[in-house]
């Protein structure tokens, strides 16, 4: 039986208001579902291209600025 989801756990609002999916909650689903997610620990495996390219400089991007 699916748990249901608790915010700040598995999910945030962002500025914007869209809900936002953890890195805790794509690890507990197991699999990238290929739509880009902010948090996906799964280095966006199914994100076709040119989407996954921009997506990873762009995480790489933002680490390198930290």
């Amino acid at each position: 039986m699916k748990q249901p989801l608790v915010e700040k756990i598995d999910f945030y609002y962002n500025a914007e208001g869209y809900m936002v999916f953890t890195e805790k909650y794509h690890l507990d689903r197991g699999y990238c579902c290929g739509n880009g997610c902010k948090h996906c620990p799964f280095a966006y495996e199914n994100v076709p291209e040119p989407k996954k390219s921009i997506l990873l400089k762009r995480r790489s991007e933002e680490k390198d600025g930290q």
